[in-house]
């Protein structure tokens, strides 16, 4: 008995693949448009880079267009206010202890809370302990008022970065479908 997909088989899996770059670009926490070169790659197992390459191509601009976004949105969002190059890194560890659900004051939150608190209370703890020290020496008030605000603006660079993402994922499945629209 064979095994062999037809090339419908393949084209509906690499579909399937592309659909899972949408759930990943609204929770930061799950791989979201590296799906749509893997789905571009499956299709191109089926058919061939003769027939697959403008899907392929696509996929990794708008994989690459993605990337750049997140570095944009956070860039944007530290630079604007003197922030510290760590306050990024402070956000990270807080959205990964906000999506796990570490945060004991959030116990009703859940996930989608702890993705948008966690950011923000890490970028602030942060920024709030590294303004204190020297070269800027901030009193702890000060300090904490202008930690608060960089966390303000990583968790609105996030959520640009999660629309722009949203949108370059819809824009790939979209354009996957076209494509190959005969």
């Amino acid at each position: 008995m064979s095994l062999a997909w037809s090339s419908d088989g393949f084209w509906w899996m690499a579909l399937l693949v592309q659909l899972l770059a949408l759930p990943g670009t609204l929770l930061p926490i799950l791989p979201g448009l590296i799906w749509l070169p893997v789905g571009a790659l499956v299709w191109m197992a089926a058919v061939g880079w003769a027939q697959a390459w403008p899907e392929l191509v696509l996929a990794l601009v708008l994989f690459g267009l993605g990337f750049m976004a997140d570095l944009l949105a956070l860039g944007l969002a530290s630079a604007r206010l003197k922030a510290s190059r760590w306050s990024a890194a402070g956000a990270g560890v807080g959205l990964l202890v906000g999506v796990l659900g570490l945060l004991p004051a959030l116990p009703f939150g859940g996930p989608l809370l702890g993705a948008l608190f966690g950011p923000w209370l890490g970028a602030m703890l942060v920024e709030t302990w590294i303004t204190t020290k020297p070269p800027r020496n901030l009193g702890w008030l000060e300090a904490l008022r202008q930690g608060s605000v960089v966390g303000l603006a990583v968790v609105a660079g996030l959520l640009v970065s999660r629309l722009a993402q949203l949108l370059l994922a819809l824009l790939g499945v979209a354009g996957f479908v076209a494509l190959n629209s005969f």
